[in-house]
């Protein structure tokens, strides 16, 4: 198979910096789509996967799976893009396509194991993928997706993780008018999930352990605002919330958040906290609640969540960054410093 190099910003160890380096590409097949990259969102799986910190991590590690950028060539066969086009691409780029999963539409469910934008098995070149901290990338047409012209594709970008990790969810258990809906954290998944749970008609409540992020929890849409440290306030609103979005990753105090939930009310986790959360059987049995999980969803859902924001005009707020100024900006996400989401304009990689 024929391939052509392009320049990348990867790791070669989980303690290294990611430096500059050069990755190989497949040239364009039937069906692929090769992609100009514009933008890359800087997602914290980036950051877990280059240092190793979930283990299974294959090096050389080039991270990125926020892509957004113009089409320059098409294969023979497709059907869904042309050159010159924006467009996307996610967290995935294949799938088996032939389990139940994926025959519904949820290939992040791939029961025979998806293929991740990076750090998984590029199926031709025989090779782990490398993701979006690159030049430019090919990925077969059924796994790219439109971008909404009305959108700023730079701040577009973290919609392919994060306004899919919480449009699903969402989506899922029915949020819609007349809906109260708990976000729980204010950061790069909590505030797409208020902008986009406002948008869907819900009355947003955001929950927060921090008083300094009242105000921009306003200005992203909630409706109101509860202290979690603030006893009175939690049980002021116990038995209030029709649904809860849990946007958190750092140890938490779960049965809290489900005390807030309304008789057959859902709490769903999408952050990812390193160890597990106890839960109480009485945080559940007494008003039938549930408290489950999701990921990212399926392509059609994906496009669907992109087309929802291109009409209310949803999109990240962002920090834009060179790609040389990788490493710093992963020592902010983790100190939190950033609102909400870094993403690389990858000009300054090209130049």
């Amino acid at each position: 198979m024929n391939t052509f190099s392009v320049k990348a910003f990867g790791t070669a160890s989980p303690e290294a910096d990611l430096t500059q380096l050069t990755i190989a590409r497949r040239e364009v097949m039937a069906t692929d789509v090769e992609i100009d990259i514009l933008y890359c969102g800087v997602c914290h799986s980036d950051l877990h996967t280059a240092r190793n910190e979930w283990h299974g991590t294959i090096y050389p590690n080039v991270p990125g799976h926020e892509i957004v950028g113009r089409i320059t060539k098409v294969g023979d066969h497709v059907t869904k893009f042309n050159v010159g086009d924006l467009a996307g691409v996610g967290c995935m780029v294949d799938s088996c396509r032939q389990c139940e999963s994926c025959r519904e539409g949820l290939e992040q469910y791939c029961e025979n194991g998806n293929v991740q934008t990076y750090n998984g098995h590029e199926r031709f070149l025989k090779q782990q993928t490398f993701g979006g901290y690159s030049e430019r990338v090919v990925v077969d047409e059924d796994f790219v997706l439109h971008i909404p012209d009305n959108l700023d594709p730079a701040a577009t970008a973290p919609l392919l993780c994060a306004g899919i990790t919480t449009y699903s969810p969402l989506r899922h258990w029915n949020v819609s008018p007349g809906k109260r809906v708990g976000i729980v954290g204010i950061g790069g998944l909590g505030h797409m999930g208020v902008k986009i749970a406002k948008a869907m008609g819900a009355h947003v409540v955001v929950i927060t352990t921090s008083i300094t992020k009242v105000e921009d929890a306003k200005r992203l849409g909630a409706d109101e605002v509860i202290l979690s440290k603030d006893t009175q306030q939690m049980k002021d609103h116990a038995g209030t919330l029709h649904f809860i979005l849990d946007c958190v990753s750092a140890a938490h105090d779960i049965n809290a958040y489900l005390s807030l939930l309304k008789r057959d009310g859902s709490l769903t986790l999408v952050g990812a906290p390193e160890n597990p959360l106890p839960v109480a059987p009485f945080s559940l049995i007494p008003k039938r609640k549930s408290f489950s999980g999701s990921m990212i969803g399926g392509i059609r859902e994906t496009q669907e969540m992109l087309d929802f924001c291109g009409r209310h005009n949803i999109t990240s707020d962002i920090e834009l960054i060179k790609m040389q100024d990788i490493n710093s900006a992963y020592e902010r996400l983790l100190k939190g410093d950033v609102k909400y989401r870094f993403v690389i304009d990858m000009a300054s990689l090209k130049e």
